[in-house]
């Protein structure tokens, strides 16, 4: 039997752990994480991970298994995740992929562009230069130096604009001329199931679950990790701001709705970017693991 990769996708805080956790039950199957914030042993309460009892429910991988000191990206997590799978697809003829990175679950089910290695002093360079000048000088540098790429690029995610200007910086070729190269196929076949919800229900959860990471002690874990708050990792929603909070330039109250607003903004990019896909089988975030799985399983059997 074909082996297959089922993805699930969608903006955050619709359900995408708790739906994946039931698919991979019914198939009698592991879960690999692709949500990249994930990665990170020091991160726990801002990035939603998994409960205790979810991880115990199904078999997880790449779930806090790196520290925030490690360099890691998302070439490092293709590598990886492939060899997973390789191991995993030996005893299991599906497997379940997880997470609201779209480029990460990209990576793993398509294959990436080959980039040239980056200098790490160009990166931290540049992540110090995003904390102190903010996103707009990155954004000036970035149109100055590959105007393809930015004129296409989401200009407004700090962490696509540093990848782009940090390859630049360290190879003297733009981004752009590293993209579209022919991919490697798949020894699998990939499905993606993407979870939708309207736009106002999307919203009252994202504003529920910031304020249960709150009550969790978010602003303690952030406190924790205040000194190394310029690496990479905690260029993040829900660390950055309670980090403006914390420098003094901000009230508590202003820092949480901030995350809020951000949070919103961040779920409105993943939806434009799942939306550009065509190979995504959309269902509500209400509809039973059980159906979900009948529907794959007949795709499967074609």
């Amino acid at each position: 039997m074909t082996k297959t990769l089922i993805s699930v996708v969608g903006p955050t805080a619709i359900g995408k752990t708790a739906k994946s956790i039931g698919i991979a039950k019914e198939l009698q199957t592991e879960i690999i994480s692709a949500d990249s914030r994930q990665f990170y042993q020091e991160m726990n309460i801002g990035t939603a991970v998994p409960s205790p009892e979810e991880l115990k429910a199904v078999p997880h991988h790449f779930i806090q298994h790196i520290s925030v000191d490690d360099a890691y990206d998302v070439g490092d997590f293709e590598k990886d995740a492939l060899k997973k799978l390789n191991t995993l697809f030996k005893k299991n003829d599906f497997v379940v992929m997880v997470g609201g990175s779209g480029l990460y679950v990209k990576a793993v089910s398509e294959g990436l562009d080959e980039f040239p290695p980056v200098d790490p002093e160009v990166r931290e360079q540049l992540n110090e230069l995003f904390a102190k000048e903010g996103i707009r000088l990155l954004q000036e540098k970035l149109l100055e130096a590959d105007p393809e790429y930015a004129a296409k690029a989401d200009i407004h995610n700090p962490r696509r604009i540093i990848r782009a200007l940090e390859v630049y910086l360290s190879s003297g070729k733009p981004y752009s001329s590293f993209l579209n190269q022919k991919k490697m196929p798949r020894s699998f076949k990939a499905i993606q199931i993407g979870l939708k919800a309207p736009r106002q229900i999307i919203y009252e959860r994202i504003e529920q679950r910031v304020d249960i990471m709150i009550e969790s002690g978010l602003l303690k874990e952030a406190e924790s990790l205040y000194p190394q708050r310029h690496k990479n990792a905690l260029n993040t929603i829900g660390y950055k701001e309670l980090y403006n909070y914390l420098d003094g330039d901000w009230s508590l109250d202003f820092a949480i709705s901030e995350i809020k607003k951000n949070t919103r903004r961040f779920a409105k990019r993943q939806l434009t970017w799942f939306r550009k896909s065509e190979n995504i089988h959309w269902f509500s975030y209400k509809t039973p693991a059980r159906e979900i799985v009948e529907f794959i399983l007949s795709q499967t059997s074609e």
